[in-house]
């Protein structure tokens, strides 16, 4: 023991124990009689610890040891009775101040206003092998990343659904979520942080308990139930998480021994001034140690699918959100944070040298070169980024009036200059529907009509474009209003037809994402794609081909104008037949009319047309036959 316990120690210390929760912490150990529990807490400048909980009536009569080359405190309490699920704090003095701190690594925490840590031994059963087998799948191909759907549906567990204005617990969760996710045709859900967090307005954006899912829903076992009850119905879990800072409530991690500690110290770096949080000094082993180890326990405890790394670029730039004058740069006078980049691709490499099937997914709001490429090819190793510059500009395309589209007719094709160069999900995001930007209907131009029919054509682009997908719960019935934290979902919207239309709208094409391979199969490669007509600015249309390995293609055309196309030409490769299979203004099918290809000669050279019509604000697609 007292080899293992050196050995964490060493390891912790130099960034690389990538287990420090089941060394730091509050943990039982079962003796030949009685219970004995060990707790292990990192506070190099402290002057003092005592352990303070309902098992001594929060006196001061447990005093914590240091070892002072680790800077680990340590208090082995050993009791005739079980204390699991009491409640503890760490008391720590300093020169500076004295605090009620909660463990870092404890496992449950309480949540909203009350802050302690709890005793707790994590347990459950978990039921899901044949997903964890099923989930590498994609990961074998060697000819093209990741040759399966993905269709993710964000969620933010507190106002999906409540019940008599309760929050629906994990299990309730479990439960009802996965069916209708399920019977959605969604591939994933991706969880806004459950880590715990003391503000509700902070969405779980600012964390005090970064092992412990929140208490507001449930235990650690009720939230194992609800990732288990997923896998069961096929669908994958991808977690928010969130290194790059965090909340500056007094029982977390700010100025933990009474000094900047797992922040900079550095003044210029040390906090988000706008966000009112605290920056994880990411080039310190011991926070290393901690941020990695917290990753990996999320898919080792967990069984999560993927993390999706919330604020990337805020790390990777010392300048990010700071005027002239508040930051330094780095000792080669740029704005790199070198310390971050080193970060990254140790996190990366750490968590796919034991999971090389995980989702690590970076919202980078930026260009930053080779993101989403390997760490030995110089990358940071993430496998998928958030494509936000797509979605900025489909969002400043939305809202035109399309009379003027033309003019601005390249933010639909301008995505396909990059759209190889990383690994990207296409996401609608909880982030584009607050904050006065409006819901993703109300983005849309026109009357009321009209933005249904927008929002339909804009659907099918997202869904036929190379990318994989991700759309924010509720955006699926087209809501007018907002995201409010505070509330549950409007689904009462679904009593008005148009919504409920929309609601079915989605199902549908979300299946036809599904079962049509053109659509995910060659996602990182023109192989996959090509254009027929890019440049009908005036006709406010665009058309193009997706295709699969196995000869399979489909062919999409767009019409993002309150006109008709009659007679709408399109030039294909080669002799064809086409079928229609999904049309924005009916449905998913297969349909009566087929299209054939005619031939004329053209410059010496024969050439092939087909002839359609395409509804005003129209989408369709056809399925080429044989």
């Amino acid at each position: 023991m007292k080899e293992n316990n050196d050995l964490a120690k060493y390891l912790f210390c130099q960034g690389t124990n990538f287990h420090a929760y089941e060394w730091l912490g509050g943990h039982s150990e079962k003796p030949s009689d009685g219970y004995s529990y060990i707790f292990r807490v990192w506070a190099p400048k402290a002057d003092a610890i005592f352990i303070v909980g309902d098992f001594n009536g929060w006196r001061e009569n447990m005093p914590m040891e240091k070892d002072a080359e680790s800077g680990v405190w340590s208090y082995r309490l050993n009791t005739a009775d079980s204390i699991e699920g009491q409640r503890y704090k760490y008391k720590v003095v300093s020169k500076t101040r004295t605090s009620m701190k909660a463990d870092p690594y404890a496992f449950y925490n309480q949540t909203l206003t009350e802050t302690a840590s709890m005793i707790h031994t994590l347990g459950g059963e978990w039921h899901d092998g044949e997903w964890m087998k099923k989930r590498k799948k994609p990961f074998e191909d060697t000819e093209h990343f990741y040759p399966a759907p993905m269709n993710i549906y964000e969620v933010h567990l507190g106002s999906w659904k409540r019940k008599d204005g309760r929050y629906l617990s994990y299990r309730e969760l479990a439960d009802e979520l996965s069916q209708y996710v399920k019977d959605m045709g969604y591939t994933h859900i991706e969880l806004m942080p459950i880590s715990e967090y003391p503000f509700d307005g902070s969405w779980g954006y600012q964390v005090c308990g970064y092992y412990s899912p929140t208490s507001r829903f449930g235990t650690p076992e009720d939230f194992k139930y609800f990732i288990d009850k997923m896998h069961g119905a096929n669908i994958g879990v991808i977690l928010d998480w969130v290194p790059a800072h965090f909340s500056k409530d007094e029982h977390g991690l700010i100025e933990f021994d009474g000094y900047p500690l797992y922040e900079y110290q550095d003044k210029n770096r040390m906090e988000h001034k706008n966000w009112g949080t605290r920056c994880f000094d990411v080039g310190r082993p011991e926070v290393q140690s901690f941020l990695i180890s917290n990753a990996l326990f999320w898919f080792r405890e967990y069984h999560m699918d993927g993390l999706r790394i919330d604020a990337v670029a805020s790390m990777l730039y010392l300048d990010f959100d700071r005027a002239p004058g508040e930051w330094t740069p780095n000792v080669y006078g740029d704005n790199k944070s070198l310390e971050a980049i080193a970060f990254f691709r140790k996190l990366n490499t750490a968590v796919f040298g034991e999971f090389p099937d995980a989702l690590m997914i970076a919202e980078e709001s930026t260009s930053w070169d080779k993101l989403t490429k390997p760490v030995y090819s110089g990358g940071l190793g993430f496998n998928f980024k958030w494509n936000m510059g797509w979605a900025n500009d489909m969002f400043e395309y939305l809202k035109t009036d399309p009379l003027y589209r033309r003019y601005v007719h390249g933010k639909l094709t301008f995505p396909l200059v990059y759209a190889f160069s990383e690994n990207y999900i296409l996401p609608v995001s909880h982030d584009e529907v607050v904050h006065c930007k409006k819901s993703l209907l109300d983005k849309c131009f026109g009357p009321y009509d009209e933005k249904f029919s927008c929002m339909r054509a804009f659907l099918v682009y997202m869904m036929t474009l190379p990318g994989k997908k991700l759309l924010f719960m509720g955006s699926e019935y087209a809501p007018f209003r907002e995201w409010n934290y505070e509330d549950q979902l409007e689904w009462f919207m679904l009593g008005y037809e148009k919504h409920s239309q929309m609601r079915d709208y989605v199902k549908a094409l979300n299946h036809v994402y599904i079962d049509n391979r053109p659509l995910w199969d060659i996602d990182d490669g023109w192989a996959g794609f090509e254009w027929i007509n890019p440049n009908d600015a005036d006709g406010n249309t665009i058309s193009y081909f997706r295709r699969s390995r196995y000869g399979e293609e489909l062919m999409i055309v767009i019409n993002f104008s309150p006109a008709e196309h009659r007679g709408y030409v399109l030039r294909v490769p080669s002799k064809a037949e086409y079928e229609k299979v999904f049309d924005s203004g009916i449905g998913y099918g297969v349909f009566d009319k087929k299209l054939k290809t005619k031939a004329h000669r053209e410059d010496g050279r024969w050439v092939h047309e087909i002839t359609c019509d395409i509804p005003s604000y129209g989408a369709v697609i056809y399925r080429k036959k044989g």
